[in-house]
């Protein structure tokens, strides 16, 4: 049985008075409340939407989205972070990006393209595809939110093709680890963060370097390079340090 027959389906959404709707909602507190669709959204339609909505909080290693299977819901990612990924014949997989507070997951097809999985403990809110419809006409702001987030998701498929296609291996980290900085809001999108800026990452080195397309000892060849030229520090296997963020932006932009 595949991971989506383990979870019980959810109704579509059905026409709520908000004026009747006395129960406080819970997104106010939601560390998506000001990320993706829930940004466009004003406080009560939030209250509509959370009703609409499956909540569910998974632990770290959960796969609840299969590639191939019949695309029945999509999802919100409240905290934590997903893994999506491909499975490549040979038994590989190729991370195809990473999915945090206020991300979406699941919009295209009629069949899943992409698995997702839980890195570290995650809430979600998930919804019936079936009732999605009812909801753009519900929330005319939350169908040009769809829009934005879709075109976004291609600039962000272009930087993706031509971080594999012509960059190296030390481009390849220095681009990541800027692009996650910017990722964490340590620095505004197409801003460097401060010198000594601290990353945290609950990725892997395997995860590293399946996103990346490089094998575990070529990362890890890489970020011992950049740490002996005194660019970046290693405190821990999930943290480093950003020390001179602009060499870093010199190396990434190499092949640009």
């Amino acid at each position: 049985m595949s991971n989506f027959g383990r979870i019980a389906s959810l109704r579509p959404p059905v026409a709520i008075n908000l004026a009747e709707r006395s129960a406080a909602s819970s997104c106010g507190d939601c560390g998506a409340r000001h990320h993706g669709m829930c940004d466009a959204l004003s406080d009560e339609e939030l209250i509509f939407l959370s009703g609409a909505a499956q909540h569910l909080s998974l632990p770290a290693g959960k796969l609840f989205m299969e590639e191939g299977e019949p695309a029945q819901y999509f999802y919100n990612v409240n905290s934590g972070t997903v893994r999506l990924f491909k499975a490549l014949p040979d038994g590989r997989r190729q991370i195809t990006g990473f999915a945090g507070p206020g991300h979406f997951i699941g919009l295209a097809g009629e069949m899943n393209m992409i698995s997702a999985e839980a890195m570290e403990p995650v809430r979600l809110c998930r919804f019936s595809r079936a009732g999605l419809r009812s909801m753009l006409t519900e929330f005319p702001a939350l169908e040009r939110k769809l829009l934005d987030v879709a075109m976004h998701e291609i600039v962000l498929g272009q930087q993706q093709m031509l971080l594999l296609g012509r960059k190296t291996a030390l481009e390849r980290i220095s681009s990541f680890l800027l692009s996650w900085a910017q990722r964490q809001e340590i620095c505004g999108p197409g801003k460097l963060p401060r010198p000594h800026a601290r990353l945290s990452l609950p990725l892997s080195r395997t995860d590293l370097a399946d996103y990346l397309g490089l094998t575990i000892e070529t990362v890890s060849r890489s970020l011992s390079h950049l740490k002996k030229q005194g660019l970046i520090e290693i405190p821990s296997i999930h943290e480093i340090v950003l020390l001179r963020p602009q060499a870093l932006a010199d190396i990434a932009e190499a092949a640009g």
